[in-house]
């Protein structure tokens, strides 16, 4: 069983909800971002996602923008940030996952960056450029290596859901609102609408992402599945205090964990 899915076993068995935040790697610099994922875990996070710097994220917003653009400005490259991973892996046996663009795959070469996810301890790729159609692309060589590729549904995926939960794996990466990542005030989407789309089709854990940027709409979204994916507000942390971020970080992430953590009855 893959990491990310015994986490989710985990805290089902003690019915909790999964906190997931998000860091770019490289922002500042990575070795302030192998700090930044040592202390979200140690903060109370149940998986981390590292994002990969790309120069046309299309589906960030602002705040990711300007991180990646950052990152490879410093000069981040893939090969370092898998060198990273593995630094983290020797540290910790919380899953990991990547979050970066089918290009940057590709540009890489499929088997040699599979391999090195294997090699380096990455449990799960998520890519939010690869529509479900598209997934046999690299889904092959993911397998072979032990990582799971994690579906991503959104409020118009509409009769798609279906399809793409049929195959899904580790967890259903469930898009809050249309458009980009970015912190919002509230949201448009009914999440009782949505999630209940969701369970109809599947039992896969559920993780919501793409604008939970507080601790009091991360308790909200976490009311109606498995997990919450913060990443923008935990990036403009990281913008504003730059290698002075850790601390700041882990407090924030601490206060996720506890805003989403079952109530007493």
């Amino acid at each position: 069983m893959n990491r990310i899915e015994q986490k989710f076993a985990e805290l089902k068995s003690k019915n909790e909800k999964a906190v997931i935040p998000f860091v770019t790697a490289g922002d500042p610099n990575l070795e302030t971002t192998e700090r930044l994922v040592l202390a979200m875990l140690e903060s109370g996070a149940d998986l981390v996602e590292i994002g990969v710097p790309f120069s046309d994220p299309i589906a960030e917003g602002p705040v990711i923008q300007r991180a990646s653009q950052r990152s490879l400005d410093a000069g981040t490259t893939l090969l370092d940030i898998f060198k990273t991973v593995k630094r983290l892996r020797s540290q910790t046996e919380e899953p990991l996952l990547l979050m970066l663009y089918l290009n940057s795959i590709f540009r890489f070469g499929k088997d040699r960056f599979f391999e090195l996810c294997a090699d380096c301890g990455v449990d799960g790729v998520i890519v939010p450029d690869m529509p479900y159609e598209e997934r046999d692309e690299i889904l092959t060589e993911a397998e072979k290596n032990g990582v799971l590729v994690i579906s991503m549904v959104a409020p118009t995926s509409n009769e798609r859901i279906a399809m793409i939960t049929a195959e899904a794996k580790g967890f259903l990466y469930c898009v809050s609102s249309t458009g980009v990542t970015g912190m919002r005030t509230e949201f448009e989407t009914d999440f009782q609408k949505f999630f209940g789309a969701i369970k109809k089709c599947t039992d896969i854990p559920c993780a919501v992402g793409f604008g939970i940027s507080n601790p009091e709409q991360a308790k909200q979204a976490a009311r109606y599945c498995d997990g919450v994916i913060v990443g923008s507000a935990i990036v403009d942390l990281v913008e504003k205090y730059g290698s002075n971020a850790v601390p700041k970080v882990a407090d924030f992430v601490c206060s996720l964990k506890e805003a989403v953590f079952p109530e007493e009855k």
